[in-house]
């Protein structure tokens, strides 16, 4: 049952490695954490949270539109939405960093070209 496990740890830590192997996914990381911190302080420790919500919405864009989709079946349990929303802007954070390191490394990383005579 190990061996299973450890090649599907290897696959989840593959897929996650371009959202932490560069500068720019690890800042936009640092953005969403920021983002999601904030929220999760004015909605619980704030008097009014006020339109806390639409900063991880905006970091996270476009998946951050599906952190908001995910609360709609948990909106009666008042305590539970923020966290779900919480946990998929931070999801979604994930794959957005992962997009933007694949591009900073398919940017970074020189085309070779055909030598010419």
């Amino acid at each position: 049952m190990e061996r299973s496990a450890r090649p599907r740890r290897r696959s989840i830590r593959a897929l996650l490695e371009p959202a932490t192997d560069n500068w720019l996914s690890r800042g936009y990381l640092a953005v969403v954490a920021a983002a999601v911190g904030f929220f999760l302080y004015a909605v619980y420790i704030a008097p009014d949270p006020g339109f806390a919500g639409i900063w991880p919405f905006l970091a996270t864009a476009p998946l951050g539109g599906l952190a908001f989709l995910l609360t709609l079946p948990v909106e009666s349990v008042e305590w539970l939405s923020p966290l779900v929303y919480s946990a998929g802007a931070a999801a979604a954070g994930l794959v957005n960093a992962a997009l933007l390191g694949l591009l900073a490394r398919s940017l970074r990383t020189p085309k070779p070209r055909p030598a010419t005579y």
